[in-house]
C-alpha cells in the first residue's frame, strides 16, 4: 500500500526542472501480446548506437511495421525526443518490406536527436520537431539499404522548461491529458479514406511508369506535417501512438484507461477541489521490487503504456464492439458492413511528466 499523501495542482516553479517518464509497449499484428515483454523502460543514460546505411536487419522489437524511437534531444540534461511511425502496408503490393523504412526512420531520427547539439550550433537556433522528421527523412532517403517504402509519423520534443512540440504527418497521432481531461488531441493527414499523408522513397522506376501510363504516388514531406507546441504541467500524460491504437481506441477510451490507473496508483486524486496530482510522482515512476517475490515492480508510465495497448489489443479482435475505424468505414461507405474493431500493429510511446525541485547549486 503506498503512502497518503497531499495533493496540490501548484504552479510550476521557477526553481523547479521537469522530468519526463517514458515507457513504450506495442504488439505486432496477429501475435499474443504479452504486456511483461512487449513493454520499453526509456534510460536517458543508454548511449543510441548511430544506424549504419546498408547494414541488414538490426534487431527490432515485435511491433510489426510499426516503429519507435526515445531519446536524449542534444546535451541538455532532461530534455527528450521520441517518435512514432507506422510503415505503409500498401507498399507489400510492390515486394517491399514496410518494417524496413519505419524502423530505419527511427533509427536515424534518434541519432539525430543525440546530436542535435551540432545542429543547433550551426544554425544557432534549437532543433524544431519538424527538422528532426526531416533530418531522418533525408538519411532514409540516402541508405543504400531502402530502396522503396513510405511510413506516416509522430514526432515530439520534451524540453527542460516544460514544452512540448509535436510535429504529425498522417494518421499517427498524440493525446495530451490532464486531470481527468483531454487538454489536446491531434487530428489525422488523411488525402482519402485510409490514405494517410506518408514520407515516401520511391524507385525511379515507379516514377517514370506512373508517368507514363497515369497515376501519381504519395510523397509528402516533412513541410507538411502539422506542428502544435503545448505548455506542460506536473501530472499530464502524453500519449504518442500509430493508428493501430486511434483505429480502435476514442479518446476517451484512453482517458477512461490513463484516469483508472492513475487514480488506483494514487498519482491522480479526487478530492472536493476536483482531481489533483501527488505533489511527488518519483515513488510511481521508479522501479523497485516486489517484496514478495523479488521481482521487479513496473514503473507507472510502463503500466499506462501495457493497458493502453492491452485495451487497443482486444479492441481490434472484438467484433462486435464497433471502434473509431468501423465509424469512419460507415461515415464514408454506408452501404458497406464493418463491425468491431481493426486489427494491425499497435505501438505507443506513454509520457508521465512530473515536476520536480532541482537540486540546489553549492556555493563555492
Amino acid at each position: 500500500m503506498r503512502p497518503r499523501v497531499a495533493y496540490s495542482t501548484h504552479a510550476p516553479s521557477p526553481s523547479n526542472k521537469f522530468v519526463y517518464n517514458v515507457a513504450a509497449s506495442y504488439i505486432a499484428k496477429g501475435r499474443v501480446y504479452d504486456p511483461s515483454t512487449h513493454v520499453f523502460q526509456f534510460n536517458p543514460y543508454n548511449r543510441v548506437q548511430p544506424p549504419k546505411g546498408g547494414r541488414g536487419k538490426a534487431p527490432r522489437p515485435e511491433s510489426g511495421q510499426d516503429a519507435f524511437f526515445v531519446s536524449r534531444l542534444g546535451a541538455v540534461p532532461g530534455e527528450v525526443a521520441l517518435g512514432v511511425a507506422d510503415g505503409v502496408g500498401g507498399w507489400m503490393d510492390s515486394g517491399v518490406d514496410p518494417a524496413d523504412f519505419s524502423h530505419a526512420f527511427c533509427d536515424y531520427m534518434a541519432a539525430a536527436a543525440v546530436a542535435a547539439a551540432a545542429t543547433m550550433r550551426g544554425t544557432g537556433r534549437p532543433l524544431t520537431a519538424r527538422q528532426l522528421m526531416q533530418l531522418g527523412y533525408e538519411a532514409v532517403c540516402h541508405d543504400p539499404a531502402i530502396k522503396a517504402g513510405g511510413s506516416t509519423a509522430v514526432v515530439g520534443l520534451l524540453t527542460a522548461e516544460g514544452l512540448l512540440e509535436v510535429a504529425n504527418l498522417g494518421d499517427s497521432g498524440f493525446i495530451l491529458l490532464r486531470l481527468n481531461g483531454v487538454h489536446a488531441s491531434s487530428e489525422p493527414q488523411t488525402h482519402a479514406f485510409n490514405t494517410p499523408y506518408q514520407l515516401s522513397v520511391v524507385p525511379p522506376s515507379m516514377l517514370l511508369r506512373a508517368a507514363t501510363f497515369g497515376g501519381a504516388q504519395l510523397m509528402d514531406q516533412p513541410r507538411d506535417a502539422e506542428v502544435t507546441r503545448h505548455r506542460l504541467r506536473h501530472g499530464d500524460v502524453i500519449v504518442f501512438a500509430s493508428d493501430g491504437l486511434w483505429d480502435n481506441l476514442f479518446n476517451q477510451d484512453v482517458l477512461r484507461i490513463v484516469s483508472r490507473t492513475m487514480a488506483q496508483n494514487g498519482a491522480w486524486a479526487s478530492t472536493e477541489r476536483g482531481v489533483q496530482v501527488a505533489p511527488d510522482l518519483r515513488p510511481y515512476t521508479t522501479q523497485g521490487e516486489n517484496t514478495t517475490s523479488g521481482a521487479p515492480c513496473p514503473t507507472l508510465q510502463s503500466l499506462l503504456a501495457t493497458e493502453i495497448v492491452s485495451a487497443a489489443k482486444s479492441a481490434s479482435v472484438n467484433r462486435k464492439l464497433d471502434g473509431p475505424f468501423a465509424k469512419e468505414v460507415k461515415k464514408y461507405y454506408p452501404q458497406e458492413i464493418w463491425r468491431g474493431g481493426k486489427e494491425d500493429d499497435i505501438c505507443a510511446v506513454v509520457v508521465l511528466v512530473s515536476e520536480e525541485e532541482a537540486p540546489v547549486k553549492a556555493k563555492l
